[in-house]
Formats: structure tokens, C-alpha cells, sequence
């Protein structure tokens, strides 16, 4: 299945029924009298979160999607039936958008959310309706209202409770592949994951739904590589590990390339609690790993204290080995709970009120 994370669809709802004119015309009864129904109403424009999805790769083939126009009415005061919607389904996660991309109308994030994109035009009135003490034969009925039309656009950012992030290369495949059951492309050239991919963890009886984003580089936030596409979906991420090359020429530029990145993108990305480790420690010699290490402390130290006190000194690890690897998680693990308990609080505080 390929990944797609934004879509553009056109949605119309549904026109209302026309009302009816009709006259009772029964054997033996003098004064029949109009019997003409209403119409029905037109279906809806309708996005439904639903479980199972996790792309928006449906809306690669189909891009318009038309509700039913509401039955007719008819005689013998028979209403018309209502016109079905139009179900857009979309994964958790998505967000819909205008068609300017900014204007944000919902956010879907819990299976079963239903947000009415557009609504059915009404029915309209029967010649029954009009039935007054002076007028007694109207001849009239109402055309149902026309249904409305809206083009929209669809953004999914994923919701996982911590990101791998980093340059290129940076062994963050390998550390998914490794850690979950996820079977990601994995080669040993730069831009080897083209779409986010995800897994779950499971790790001293604790468990975590784990993001892999597309290896960044300097530029991302201006739409440098693939990085500006897919740097929303950390957005929804609880905590970050960050891992930095330790194969690389400088631990510390690479450092401070992501976090510029993040900070230039906003949205509250530089905030977040980040682990920062150095991967690929088993292809290095002991000298080459010690100036890589403290050069990563010094940037951290760099990025000021309040930086340095979120994020602590660097972890090692070596996904093809295993070294390092528990640590790494035990420390997401730490820092999804301490965000879920700072969220509890802040949720019990409640707005101020006088």
C-alpha cells in the first residue's frame, strides 16, 4: 500500500425532492381535496473517522463524491425518502481543511467522529402545504432546495506517541525494524524512506505506537527534501528520539541542524521532549565515538539551558547489536509518561475564572 497524506476532494450534497401536486379523486367522496406530499431531503456531505486506516491512498482514484437528491413527493400525501449521504472515510489523524489549505474545519482523532461537510438541500412543500380556509385546490408544490458544493482538502498527520527524527541515514529504519515488527526499505543510501512508517513497541510491559520520519535536512521548513511534507506528523507526537549518525563528520552540526529545522517550522516541535543518542556506535572505533560524544554535549549545551535541562546527556546504541537499544526505549517511555502526566494536570487546572 503506498503512504499519501494529502488529498484535494471535491464533495456535493445531495438536492431536496420537489413537492407534489396531487388530488384525491376516490369513488363517492365529493370534495377530495389535494394530497400532494413534501419532498425528501437531500443527502449529506459526510468525513467519518474509522479503525483500519492509516493513508489517504483511497482519494488517489476518486476525487468527487456526490450525495443522493431526496425522493419526490407523490399523492396521497407520501413524503419523499431522504437521499444518502456521501461518506467520506478518513483515518485517524486527519485534518480537513478549505481549499486555501488554512482554514481548518475539523479534526478527526477518535474513531466514529462525524463532521457534516455539506449540507442537503430541503425538500420542497407538496400542494397540500398551501391548503388554506380561501384556497382550497392549490395548484402549486415547491422545487427542493439545491444541495451544496465545497472543495476541500485533506491532511493527515499521524498520531503516534513518539518520532524518530534525524538526518538522512541516520540508522532510523533499522531502529524501527528492530524494536517493532515493521519491515521498512532499508539500504545504505540517504533518502532510503520516502513515506513515514509505523510500529508498535513493546518493552516491560509497557507499550507505544512509533513514528519513523523521512530523514530531514537543512532547509526542510522552506521545502528542501522530503522533510517539509512530513514534518507535521511529529506534530502529534508525545516525545522524539532523535538520532544522530555517530558515523558521521560532526555529531554536533548534524545536532544543531534538526533542532533549527524544528524551531523554523514551529508549531511547538522545538518544545517537545526530545531523547538525543548516536546510533551506528559499533562502526566506529572507541576515539572516533568520544570526540563524537562530546562534541554532541557541547551543542546541547549550546542550545541553552533550558534545552539542555529537557534534553539530557546523549544515549549510545547500535540497533544491529542491540547496545543501547533498551536504554533508548526505557527514556521514550519515561518521557510519554511525564508528558501524559503534565496533560492530566493541565486538563485538572481548568481555565482560569473570576
Amino acid at each position: 500500500m503506498k503512504f499519501l497524506d494529502q488529498a484535494r476532494v471535491f464533495v456535493r450534497s445531495g438536492d431536496g425532492g420537489a413537492g407534489s401536486v396531487s388530488f384525491r379523486r376516490e369513488k363517492f367522496i365529493e370534495f377530495g381535496g389535494p394530497d400532494g406530499g413534501d419532498g425528501g431531503r437531500g443527502g449529506d456531505g459526510v468525513a467519518e473517522c474509522v479503525a483500519g486506516l492509516n493513508t489517504l491512498i483511497d482519494y488517489r482514484y476518486q476525487q468527487h463524491f456526490k450525495a443522493k437528491t431526496g425522493g419526490h413527493g407523490m399523492g396521497k400525501n407520501r413524503a419523499g425518502g431522504r437521499g444518502a449521504d456521501a461518506v467520506l472515510k478518513v483515518p485517524v489523524g486527519t485534518q480537513i481543511f478549505e481549499e486555501d489549505g488554512e482554514t481548518l474545519i475539523a479534526d478527526m482523532t477518535e474513531v466514529g467522529q462525524r463532521v457534516v461537510i455539506c449540507k442537503g438541500g430541503n425538500g420542497g412543500f407538496g400542494n397540500a402545504h398551501f391548503t388554506t380556509s380561501t384556497n382550497r385546490a392549490p395548484r402549486r408544490a415547491n422545487p427542493g432546495l439545491e444541495g451544496q458544493e465545497r472543495t476541500i482538502i485533506l491532511r493527515l498527520k499521524l498520531i503516534a506517541d513518539a518520532g524518530l527524527i534525524g538526518l538522512p541515514n541516520a540508522g532510523k529504519s533499522t531502529f524501527l525494524a528492530t524494536v517493532t515488527a515493521a519491515k521498512p526499505k532499508i539500504a545504505d543510501y540517504p533518502f532510503t524512506t520516502l513515506y513515514p512508517g509505523l510500529g508498535v513497541v513493546r518493552s516491560d510491559d509497557r507499550e507505544l505506537v512509533l513514528a519513523d520520519i523521512p530523514g530531514l535536512i537543512e532547509g526542510a521548513h522552506e521545502g528542501h527534501g522530503l522533510g517539509d511534507r512530513f514534518l507535521g506528523h511529529v506534530e502529534r507526537c508525545r516525545a522524539l528520539l532523535h538520532l544522530i549518525d555517530a558515523t558521521g563528520e560532526h555529531a554536533g552540526k548534524d545536532y544543531k541542524i534538526i533542532r533549527g529545522e524544528l524551531a523554523a517550522y514551529g508549531a511547538g516541535l522545538a518544545e517537545k521532549p526530545e531523547i538525543v543518542a548516536l546510533s551506528k556506535i559499533d562502526a566506529v572505533d572507541a576515539d572516533h565515538l568520544k570526540k563524537q560524544r562530546e562534541r554532541l554535549k557541547r551543542a546541547i549545551a549550546a542550545a541553552g539551558p533550558e534545552t539542555h535541562d529537557r534534553h539530557p546527556a546523549p544515549l549510545l546504541l547500535s540497533s544491529a547489536s542491540g547496545a543501547g537499544v533498551r536504554e533508548a526505549l526505557r527514556a521514550v517511555f519515561d518521557a510519554i509518561e511525564a508528558q501524559k502526566a503534565y496533560e492530566r494536570a493541565s486538563e485538572a487546572e481548568g481555565p482560569w475564572t473570576p
